[in-house]
């Protein structure tokens, strides 16, 4: 990051003209300062209570003059540009950009020792997380929590778990550093690049394995199964690989990312063709799930995972912090019903830490939140909300009556009345 220093043809200071500023004679230096030797306040209230006073002084009840919003704009958004380019690199047009992940996976190069770093923010390391615990790989792949820090990087800290049933940040349990660049410095030959989550790490020879999430969890799915406790289960099968595949390549650009690209975007036409393409593939998908249970029919896949963890952020915080305002998934019958689905399948709700969440999204995305105000939740994503019914699951049991009946039209060349009513 560096120092920016604004051209002076930016700084225009002059007198505002035939105006003379009065200053009533009763101004003490104890009213200006409101009483600040003996505010007990923090340094910070203070400040912002000198700064109220001064405005005062200056305008009392009227707006700052034209000039010196005009030179605060141009300034903050001088600032801004320069901020979201490191944050979210973009192409000429504004569209933002995601780099690459450094690491790719080489299952023959990983040991049987491994650590996971996440942070619960992050839906590409809340994927690994759901597809770790489906896969009962908990005790096989330990994990560490990193919080969210001031400066927006990934740091470890011990915070009391007050409710058991959820993930919490945690310290480094592997080790010891205090914040995740300090992890990836520790492979060989160090590193300086962005310090991303998921990460996989080699705990016997201090490597990271792998960043991409997409090849952790495909790895978590049948990579480990000797250690998984539930080794049987499939999440991508290999008469479903190519229709997972076909969902991915309509779901990463349009809504895993796309909802990104809606926040990220640095021009006006940029955010346009996003936010189109984003509420296009949700109504395409709200469709589809109005006759399949999940997207590839009755069983939950990857693509599932890899939808759900956008889903059931959409309107705690990308409806709002990244202006995706066409409509609340709330509004998707469908979609929204999916979503509770997914979530209360045994072992998915423990993943998802609302407060922490939108802590990473509020508070860390300093350029698109300045104030680092934290909204209300919406009572739409509290826990009790989405344990409600989703009724989702008569879905497989309808597709495999019609199949059945279906079977008995072919065999027996009944009417689907007379199946019905049971002839």
């Amino acid at each position: 990051m560096h120092c920016i220093s604004l051209p002076s043809s930016h700084l225009l200071l002059h007198s505002p003209p035939k105006t003379t500023l009065k200053l009533a004679s009763h101004v003490s230096p104890r009213m200006f300062f409101n009483d600040s030797a003996t505010n007990n306040n923090s340094g910070s209230t203070n400040g912002f209570s000198l700064i109220k006073n001064v405005s005062q002084l200056l305008w009392g009840a009227s707006l700052p003059p034209g000039i010196l919003i005009s030179t605060v704009r141009t300034a903050w958004t001088s600032t801004w540009q320069i901020m979201m380019s490191q944050l979210a690199p973009s192409d000429p047009s504004g569209a933002y950009t995601r780099p690459p992940s450094k690491f790719r996976l080489n299952p023959t190069a990983a040991t049987t020792k491994l650590h996971l770093y996440v942070g619960l923010p992050c839906p590409w390391a809340h994927r690994t997380l759901i597809v770790r615990a489906l896969k009962g790989l908990e005790e096989a792949v330990p994990v560490s929590v990193a919080g969210h820090g001031l400066d927006g990087s990934w740091e470890f800290k011990d915070v009391p778990d007050k409710d058991n049933d959820i993930l919490v940040p945690t310290m480094d349990r592997v080790n010891r550093c205090r914040n995740l660049k300090e992890v990836y410095r520790l492979r060989k030959g160090g590193y300086d690049g962005r310090a991303t989550v998921p990460m996989l790490w080699d705990v016997e020879k201090k490597e990271v394995v792998c960043n991409e999430s997409y090849d952790i969890i495909e790895f978590f799915n049948s990579g480990l199964n000797e250690l998984a406790q539930h080794p049987g289960l499939d999440l991508s099968p290999l008469e479903l690989k190519e229709e997972i595949e076909e969902w991915n390549r309509v779901i990463y650009p349009n809504v895993n990312n796309g909802v990104y690209r809606c926040g990220f975007a640095q021009s006006q036409e940029a955010y346009d063709v996003a936010v189109s393409g984003l509420f296009s593939t949700l109504a395409r998908i709200d469709d589809h799930l109005g006759s399949s249970r999940y997207l590839c029919g009755d069983r939950l896949t990857l693509a599932d995972i890899c939808l759900f963890t956008t889903l059931i952020r959409f309107d705690l915080v990308y409806n709002v912090l990244f202006k995706c305002t066409k409509k609340k998934l709330l509004e998707y019958t469908n979609l929204h019903a999916y979503m509770r689905d997914v979530y209360q399948i045994p072992k998915v709700a423990a993943t998802c830490n609302f407060l922490e969440i939108m802590d990473g999204y509020y508070r860390m995305l300093f350029p698109l939140n300045p104030g680092s105000i934290r909204p209300v939740m919406p009572s739409v994503c509290e826990h009790e909300f989405l344990c409600r019914p989703s009724e989702r699951e008569a879905m497989s049991s309808v597709e495999r009556a019609m199949s059945n009946l279906e079977l008995v039209i072919n065999a027996k060349g009944k009417s689907c009345k007379s199946y019905l009513l049971g002839c």
